[in-house]
Formats: structure tokens, C-alpha cells, sequence
């Protein structure tokens, strides 16, 4: 058994896609990250990791930043993954030649529609947005490319604005149109209304690209794809700007595990993911992190313990090793004679009955000591009860 989970998951008719897209922007969006910044190296050593776990996208940049930028995302176009690699644009026939140039299989071009957007940041009117979005897919459509067109804020834009610059897009032959929650701030109500209202006049695929402002971005892409969107976007350890965006590793295990929905994903390369872009960012998973974190598959409590000796599934959903991690029992304050022994035989130590109990107790007086108790001190306090 790899996992148990809550029998009334099963209790709700819930409909998923056949074929849902996951598209990476770890290298993109993930990037944004205030303080990050990918080397070259880096950049195509997550690529080709992430293509190892098998995610179906990879966007891999935005071409017209920078020269190293459009080097970048060319050699990893130039990698023959078997992931498509895609690069944001603007909506300008400059960007999206910068991106032809990388040799990409398709691109995403965005313009901001809520009207927060079009007065402040882009100072154009709602026509505008559309003459845009008209000019930069018929532009990358011609020249064979992919094309997915993003309203930036769409969770903040009128609704029949929306209709009708999607229906502008798909008329001139987007592969796919994405929702962007730029700011988080839709709840999962929300997004089950706005993407039910959307597919009612659209046929064109709709995909989601939520920002983790509230804690919700991947409930939230979740809640999109049960109402009938078909793509959802997320990044290694949900880096992003500000709280970052849906988290790929939480994404993908809520889907696989509570909600029996396996797409082909190699789970057990999560943790090396994990750990590769936490190097590279330069930013530490924090240790409660659900899924990738340290703390995950570690108890310490006494009566915790004693059930995870027994059955590990007492307290896990699922094994750690569908994720690449490992199972740790931690010594402490909370820990019993159990777990001590499990500790001992662990290091090979035999000890009498007497001495367990002692040694049970030197463990708990160290750790409210403010010892961390690892094999070293562990060994340390067994040599001085044994004499």
C-alpha cells in the first residue's frame, strides 16, 4: 500500500480532462523571483530535469529581455526534449521574432485587459487590447508557432471584455487561451464561475496561471480545470513574484493521490527537482514546505512514533519514496522507548532494558537543553550510560 487517503474523497462525481496540460514557467516566471537569476548552466540542467519528470511545457523565457536571455532559451529549444518549448512574448512582432529566432515550438503572448491594467500600465483602450492581441496571433500563427495568448489580470477584467478578446484570439487560431489570476486575488468560487461562464461561448482551450497571494493557486488551478479548462501553469517549490505560483510538486500530488488522477508524471524525481532549483534560486524549502520540505516524512512524538514503526501510513498519506524523499525518525523531547530502540538498532547497538530507559531519558534532558540530537550526540549519550 503507497498510500491511504480520506474514503469520502470518493464521495463527489468530480470530471477531469483526459489530456490536461501542465506547462513549467520555473525558468520564467520562477525567475521573477525577487534576488533570482538562473545561469545558463543552471537553466538547462532544471530543463532537462524537469523533461526527465516528464512535464508536457516548458517555458523556458522571454527571448527579448536579453541577448543571454534569447541564448539561453535557444539551447535549450536545441536540447531535443521531449517536453514543447515554449517563450513569452509581448504582443509585438519584435518579441515574437526574437522568439522564432530560439527555434521554440510555440510562444505566450499577454497583454494586460482589466482596466486597472489598460489605464495605468499599458495607458490603451479595451479596442487596443484587442488590435493587439488580433496582430500578435495571426503574426505567430502565420509563422507556425504554438500560440497561447494570456489576459494579464483577467480575474480582475468585465467578463464580457474577456469573452471578447479570447473569442478574438481563437478566431484567429490560438491553440489556447490562459487566465491569468495575476494577483491571486480570486477565490476558488471565483475561478469555478469565470472559467463555466467562459466555455460556455469559447472552444478554444482555456489554461490557468495563478499567483499563491492568499494560498490559493493551486486549489484554485484545481478548481479551473473541474469547471472545464484544460492547461494549468506552476513553478518548482511554487517560486514567482511576491508569494510565487502554483507549486508543481503540491499541484501534481493533489492530483495523484487525492484525487486518483496520474498523468504520467515520475514522481519520484520531485525531490531532486526540488532541491536543484532551491540551489539555484538560492532560496531554502522551508521545512514544512507539503511535499518537498525536510519535516515532511520525519516524526518525533512518542506516540507518533510508535504508530509509524508499525504502520507508516498512521500518519503519512503517502510513502516518501513516490517523491523521492526518505523516511526519518527524529529524536527529542516527545520520543519513547520505541523509537529510541528503533534509533539503536538503527546504529547497531545492543542495550539492556535498564539502559533504554535511561538513555530515554538523557535523549529528552539534551533536547530541552537545546541539543539537536543527530547520530553523533545520540552515540555520545549511549557510550556514557553504558560506562
Amino acid at each position: 500500500m503507497q498510500y491511504f487517503i480520506s474514503h469520502y474523497n470518493k464521495e463527489s462525481e468530480l470530471k477531469f480532462p483526459d489530456d490536461l496540460i501542465i506547462y513549467d514557467t520555473t525558468l520564467r516566471d520562477g525567475e521573477q523571483t525577487p534576488g533570482v537569476c538562473f545561469s545558463f548552466e543552471e537553466k538547462l540542467e532544471i530543463a532537462r530535469k524537469l523533461d526527465k519528470f516528464k512535464i508536457h511545457q516548458i517555458e523556458a523565457g522571454f527571448p527579448i529581455v536579453s541577448e543571454k536571455e534569447k541564448e539561453t532559451v535557444k539551447a535549450i529549444a536545441s536540447e531535443g526534449l521531449d517536453a514543447d518549448i515554449i517563450a513569452l512574448t509581448r504582443t509585438k512582432p519584435g518579441d515574437i521574432d526574437a522568439a522564432l529566432d530560439c527555434d521554440v515550438d510555440g510562444i505566450i503572448t499577454f497583454v494586460g485587459t482589466s482596466d486597472i491594467h489598460l489605464d495605468h500600465k499599458m495607458h490603451i483602450t479595451r479596442q487596443d487590447a484587442i488590435n493587439l492581441c488580433e496582430t500578435a496571433v495571426d503574426y505567430a500563427k502565420d509563422h507556425g508557432l504554438y500560440v497561447a495568448f494570456s489576459a494579464e489580470d483577467a480575474t480582475r477584467t468585465d467578463i464580457d471584455f474577456l469573452k471578447r478578446i479570447y473569442s478574438k484570439a481563437e478566431e484567429c487560431g490560438a491553440d489556447r487561451v490562459h487566465i491569468a489570476d495575476t494577483t491571486g486575488a480570486i477565490t476558488p468560487q471565483g475561478i469555478d464561475y469565470l472559467v463555466r461562464e467562459l466555455v460556455k461561448d469559447l472552444k478554444v482551450m482555456l489554461a490557468l496561471h495563478c499567483h499563491n497571494d492568499f494560498g490559493l493557486a493551486v486549489i484554485n488551478s484545481i478548481t479551473g480545470v473541474l469547471a472545464g479548462a484544460g492547461g494549468i501553469s506552476t513553478t518548482v517549490n511554487g517560486l514567482g513574484e511576491r508569494a510565487g505560483n502554483a507549486s508543481l510538486e503540491e499541484l501534481v500530488m493533489a492530483l495523484k493521490i487525492l484525487y486518483g488522477k496520474d498523468y504520467g508524471f515520475k514522481t519520484k524525481y520531485i525531490k531532486e527537482i526540488s532541491d536543484m532549483v532551491s540551489k539555484a534560486s538560492g532560496l531554502p524549502i522551508p521545512y514544512n514546505k507539503p511535499v518537498v520540505g525536510n519535516n515532511v516524512f520525519r516524526h518525533e512524538s512518542g506516540i507518533h512514533v510508535d504508530a509509524v514503526i508499525e504502520e507508516p501510513l498512521c500518519y503519512e498519506p503517502y510513502v516518501p519514496e513516490l517523491v523521492g524523499q526518505k523516511r526519518q525518525l527524529v529524536l527529542g523531547k516527545h520520543s519513547g522507548c520505541r523509537a529510541v530502540r528503533a534509533k539503536l538498532n538503527e546504529c547497531e547497538l545492543d542495550v539492556t532494558d535498564d539502559e533504554l530507559i535511561e538513555i530515554v531519558k538523557q535523549v529528552k534532558k539534551s533536547r530541552e537543553e537545546g541539543k539537536y540530537i543527530n547520530d553523533k550526540v545520540f552515540k555520545e549519550i549511549v557510550k556514557n550510560t553504558k560506562g
